[in-house]
């Protein structure tokens, strides 16, 4: 199963967490070896791997996202799977920061977010994105 953009379920589930705190967002990204854009979209034809049209995903939202006061704070590159389904491999990993639940609202509700994000559907074969709560780091696991 792809899991490309939240059901109505998921993201209400979102939109009921507490909205006045920061939020990290874990995001887990595998593409589709083609970018596979709706027919009657411009680059449909070009033949865009999934890793270039995340990458116009990135050059488009990225703008929107500092605009409404975000920002990655971690990205890695993926090695292997130590625990978990051995078929999950990742192309982009990181985590982006938002001040607060409004401003990632603002950020998928904007009219620039929302035209680069043909390029998001297009580019990524399966996600994750995790909604995390900040907390201090440290040297235990608890």
């Amino acid at each position: 199963m792809s899991h490309i953009d939240p059901t109505a379920e998921q993201f209400q589930t979102f939109k009921d967490l507490p909205r006045d705190t920061p939020i990290e967002m874990l995001n887990l990204v595998r593409f589709n070896d083609l970018a596979n854009y709706p027919g009657d979209h411009e680059l449909a034809r070009d033949g865009l791997t999934g890793a270039q049209a995340y990458g116009l995903y990135s050059k488009h939202s990225g703008p929107v996202l500092g605009k409404v006061g975000g920002s990655i704070i971690w990205r890695g590159g993926f090695e292997t799977m130590l625990i978990g389904p051995s078929d999950e491999a990742w192309d982009a990993v990181f985590i982006a920061r938002y001040p607060n639940t409004a401003a990632f609202l603002a950020m998928v509700t904007d009219p620039d977010y929302q035209r680069a994000v043909v390029h998001r559907q297009a580019a990524v074969k399966t996600s994750r994105l995790i909604r995390c709560k900040p907390a201090d780091g440290g040297t235990t696991f608890g």
